[in-house]
């Protein structure tokens, strides 16, 4: 009987710590829509610096030029989606409404949507137009991006 309750007592112990604190789980990434003002901050400063190309990020970044109403954005959508949970701690995924954000698609001349900027950490960055299949976008981001890095899928 006393080994029963012991372990009874044992269990009223240690069964509240565990539920009181579940194990955490990480959301998963999910692309980041970005306003000029985040964009000046978090990328590149076009206002203060515009000849001269510098990002401002701590790891490479996709950038995506897209609208709501664009049929070709929203077939891309969840592939950004995708990959911003798979390579979410190795490259950002932003998005930029050019309805929202006129002055951005304009500063980088952006007449065809989705437009998409690939930005490595050092060296200057690449541009591509259209619905670009996710396999696409793998290899850019393996090639160009992380090309030292090796991805874990």
């Amino acid at each position: 009987m006393k080994k029963n309750f012991s372990l009874f007592i044992a269990l009223i112990i240690v069964f509240p710590i565990f539920s009181a604190n579940p194990p955490e789980k990480r959301a998963p990434a999910k692309p980041i829509e970005l306003t000029k003002s985040e964009f000046i901050a978090k990328i590149f400063d076009y206002e203060k610096n515009p000849e001269i190309w510098k990002y401002n990020g701590d790891k490479p970044a996709i950038v995506d030029f897209y609208a709501t109403w664009c049929g070709p954005c929203r077939v891309t959508a969840p592939i950004l989606a995708d990959l911003a949970s798979e390579y979410g701690e190795t490259i950002y995924v932003y998005k930029i409404d050019v309805d929202k954000e006129p002055e951005l698609a304009s500063v980088f001349g952006i007449k065809s949507i989705p437009t998409f900027i690939f930005i490595p950490r050092t060296g200057d960055p690449q541009m591509a137009m259209g619905a670009l299949p996710k396999e696409t976008f793998t290899k850019v981001i393996d090639d160009f991006l992380l090309p030292t890095s090796s991805h874990n899928e």
